[in-house]
């Protein structure tokens, strides 16, 4: 269920969903684009997980027949004084086969067990990727903030310079003392100050996008609503104990690990494998002949097969420490999936209290940034009619200023608490937030499903080449605010 009653800024059933931008400007879905094909962070954990697909053919490579073929040149260069028919030099040549038969489960459990593990990589993909979207989305909010934040700044800098003039000229023809105009003057210097430190934060801001995006922030726009935000954090944790991507890769490791028990456990059983192979050999015509007329074959061809059983009787005790091992590694796994489970119990919970008081906080700070500025109207009146002093406004100025820079704030941490909820829920991946619709998403089922029954020995992928692109052409981003 959605929410309701929450703030406008964070309800709505459709995500990133906008009408066309105006020329020029970024939306939030464009910066989740740009960092979904080309963030180097996730293209690098794509890669790594077709890295981990390749276990699969790997294990299962161990139950497949080979065939090792040898040939091989020898030249007698000193022949026994003893022998009068030995050879000058051999060629020969020789193409076993063999079929394993029987390994102890060996084969099968291992093949079992790095199953688990590419579903398990497929989850760490799924988290890496809403990890890095979750970045994104902080770091746009943090750009709009930068720069509503410079914008709020830079307006009170005029504002108070014009104050200062003319409190000066008012000063000047001694209608005021010469504290108010240093009270004037004191107030403008902290203010350019704030603007400085506010431009900076901008910068800022907007070089971590860069970083996350591989694009430079244009004229972003205000994000759209967050879907899917649930109704209590109960339903949260819900969703989360069965989607979160970091809780299911803890229960498929555990799961693969279960196998890898069996597997070392595997060592104390029969081998039983089928075997055949051939022979040739070729003496180039030099073998003598110890009688005159005599015909020595030059050539010769032998084949063989059979059954080969090996049974282990004693081997110091290998078998049984590995099978120990595993189990307390197995152990250590289901724990993990405990402990899984309780991180992500604790990030939805926090991220649901986070959002709550954020959506909470603006409804707040707008009420105070209204009060605010019928103090400031009011104050400025009564300066008219000697009631108030220039300190008396200076203050309610700074009152407005502060207000509104935490309705800014306010804004900017309920729309990254309520994406930090979804991320934890396992709701914030490329899937869910549309970005199919601009293209085709990758998928890493795809890979798996074309390398996991290869058997081809010269199989082989094109050379990697990189996909993420550099930012070093960007040019270097200023506190510069679109107007």
């Amino acid at each position: 269920m959605i929410a309701k009653g929450r703030a406008s800024l964070l309800l709505g059933s459709a995500l990133l969903v906008l009408p066309a931008a105006p020329a020029h400007a970024d939306t939030l879905r464009d910066a989740l684009n740009g960092a979904y094909r080309t963030n180097p962070t996730l293209q690098a954990a794509r890669a790594q997980q077709r890295a981990t697909d390749e276990s699969v053919p790997i294990e299962k490579s161990a139950g497949r027949p080979s065939v090792t073929g040898s040939a091989q040149y020898i030249e007698f260069v000193k022949q026994s004084s003893s022998s009068f028919t030995a050879p000058e030099r051999q060629i020969s040549a020789g193409v076993d086969l063999g079929v394993p038969i029987y390994s102890g489960g060996a084969v099968k459990n291992a093949v079992k067990a790095a199953e688990n593990r590419v579903e398990a990589g497929q989850a760490d993909l799924r988290g890496t990727e809403s990890a890095i979207f979750a970045q994104v989305v902080a770091a746009y909010m943090d750009v709009i903030r930068g720069e509503a934040l410079v914008g709020l700044n830079a307006n009170q800098v005029e504002v108070l310079t014009v104050n200062a003039e003319a409190t000066s000229d008012r000063f000047e023809i001694g209608d005021l003392t010469r504290t108010d105009v240093a009270q004037s003057q004191s107030r403008l210097a902290l203010a350019q100050g704030d603007l400085r430190s506010a431009e900076a934060n901008l910068i800022a801001a907007r070089e971590a996008y860069i970083q996350l995006t591989g694009m430079a922030p244009d004229d972003l726009q205000p994000p759209p609503p967050l879907p899917g935000l649930p109704a209590s954090a109960e339903d949260a944790v819900a969703v989360a104990l069965d989607d979160n991507p970091d809780l299911i890769a803890a229960r498929e490791r555990a799961e693969a690990s279960r196998y890898d028990i069996d597997v070392a456990g595997s060592g104390r059983l029969p081998r039983v494998s089928i075997f055949t192979g051939g022979d040739y050999n070729n003496f180039l015509g030099t073998i003598s002949s110890p009688q005159p007329g005599a015909n020595i074959p030059q050539t010769s061809t032998a084949a063989q097969a059979g059954v080969s059983v090996s049974i282990p009787i004693f081997q110091g005790g290998r078998p049984a420490a590995l099978q120990r091992q595993a189990q307390a590694r197995s152990a250590a796994a289901l724990e993990n999936v405990i402990a899984a489970e309780r991180e992500v119990i604790a990030q939805v919970r926090s991220a649901w209290s986070s959002w709550q008081a954020a959506t909470q906080i603006i409804a707040s700070t707008q009420s105070a940034v209204d009060a605010a500025e019928l103090s400031l109207e009011g104050v400025r009146a009564e300066n008219t009619v000697g009631n108030r002093t220039i300190l008396d406004i200076l203050n309610a100025e700074q009152e407005l200023v502060l207000a509104k820079s935490q309705l800014v704030s306010a804004r900017r941490n309920a729309y990254v608490a309520g994406f930090s909820l979804l991320a934890a829920m396992g709701k914030a991946e490329a899937r869910d937030l549309g970005l199919g619709d601009d293209g085709v998403l990758y998928d890493p089922v795809t890979n798996y499903e074309r390398v996991k029954g290869k058997w081809n020995d010269w199989s082989r992928d094109p050379d990697p080449v990189v996909q993420s692109t550099r930012t070093v052409d960007i040019p270097a981003p200023t506190a510069e605010i679109p107007r």
